[in-house]
């Protein structure tokens, strides 16, 4: 018998996903609250690693016996983390090897005035935006490309190939702008560089051109600076081939609409 969770959490004041030593992370949380409510140890397998600062909207994670009951796991979890499901999967069910895409956004503030609301929530951005430079740098990310110049060049990655399935940028309103991209899987920092990138694009510094040319495989330094993590969640897990991110987007829904089973 396996169990199912689906969970978020604001990533500000945790060094990241995976249990550390002598470090705040979201899965000790989590494994400690599930030990305490199932009377067991617990260890939880995760679709995404998320790095000190990143949220989660829907990040999914698994761990072997019987669900444990909603409201006895977040009596006992920080405010700044929450089960949003726990709930039973088919037995052997792992959130990991099973997942076959993930979902991420980045949100970006466009506007002079520094923010109060999305302080540690969106990456504040006080310069001009050429928007249709950064639509055509989303639209060169769709297929199977070699993302060397988006990840560490000390990194423990063999293969640099990534399929991404959907990539665009969106308009909330009132100067908020969301990078939203689905892919197979992802590499460290990746969706930071490419935003970090894309940016130095939208500002006049380098060509939409340039940007496509970086991904056959250019080396690290060729590419732009990593985004800040506060701007960047894991918006949702796909399984069994489900997608969770069309070529028009969930307009006017909320960010916990991008959920598949």
């Amino acid at each position: 018998m396996s169990a199912r969770l689906t969970i978020e959490y604001d990533g500000t004041n945790f060094a990241g996903w995976a249990a550390q030593p002598g470090q705040r992370t979201v899965q000790a949380e989590l494994e400690r609250a599930l030990q305490t409510v199932l009377r067991r140890p617990v260890t939880l397998t995760v679709a995404g690693r998320t790095d000190a600062g990143v949220h989660a909207w829907a990040q999914v994670a698994s761990h072997e016996g019987d669900a444990a009951p909603l409201g006895s796991i977040n009596a006992l979890l920080p405010a700044d983390v929450a089960v949003t499901a726990s709930e039973p999967a088919p037995d052997g069910f792992d959130a990991r090897r099973d997942c076959t895409s993930r979902a991420y956004c980045y949100r970006v503030l466009t506007r002079v005035a520094r923010p109060a609301l999305e302080h540690g929530r969106a990456l504040h951005w006080g310069y001009p935006v050429d928007r249709s430079a950064l639509h055509a740098c989303a639209a060169s990310l769709a297929g199977t490309h070699d993302f060397t110049a988006f990840t560490p060049a000390d990194t423990y990655h063999v293969r640099f190939e990534r399929d991404i399935y959907a990539a665009y940028w969106f308009e909330r309103g009132h100067g908020l702008l969301e990078f939203w991209i689905e892919a197979d899987t992802f590499m460290r920092h990746m969706n930071r560089t490419l935003v970090g990138t894309m940016l130095d694009v939208a500002r006049g510094r380098r060509s939409p051109e340039s940007f496509a040319a970086l991904l056959d495989g250019a080396p690290r330094s060729a590419a732009g600076p990593t985004a800040p993590a506060h701007g960047l969640y894991f918006a949702g897990a796909g399984y069994a081939g489900a997608r969770l991110l069309g070529t028009t987007h969930l307009l006017a829904a909320p960010p916990s609409s991008l959920q598949a089973s």
